[in-house]
């Protein structure tokens, strides 16, 4: 079995995430939180708007650590935590919360997966789109 090494998410690459996702919002006129995490969970970067709503910084925090525990954009995965979903106890099991609400987004290299990135401070569809926009932009 052969294994074909990834480049892993740089700061380079973090902070042309944290650019093009402030160029998203700032575009719909929204002050926003950017969060990039490596592969790891680590903090690559951050940017919160001075203007925009303090709890916005943790959101996309735990939006971009949701997004890279689960490997998958948290927009997909609010249903799977309402009461009869898949995952309905998930956000109190771990000892790090967890947030379900859209604007956490995976980020990918040759489909593999190195990083997430999330943003706070829009509506949740807004969020959503703005660092939907900065992992397009990266690609």
């Amino acid at each position: 079995m052969t294994t074909t090494a990834v480049a892993p998410l740089t700061t380079a690459d973090a902070e042309a995430l944290v650019t093009a996702a402030v160029e998203a919002a700032e575009k719909a006129g929204v002050t926003v939180s950017v969060t990039v995490l490596d592969a790891g969970g680590h903090l690559l970067a951050f940017r919160r708007d001075d203007r925009a709503v303090l709890i916005s910084g943790e959101t996309s925090t735990r939006k971009a650590y949701t997004a890279l525990q689960l490997n998958a954009p948290t927009a997909d995965l609010v249903d799977a935590v309402q009461p009869g979903g898949l995952f309905h106890t998930l956000p109190t099991a771990l000892d790090r919360p967890l947030l379900f609400i859209a604007g956490g987004v995976p980020v990918r290299r040759d489909g593999r997966l190195i990083g997430a990135v999330g943003v706070g401070g829009g509506a949740p569809e807004q969020d959503h789109g703005f660092a939907t926009a900065a992992v397009e932009s990266l690609a």
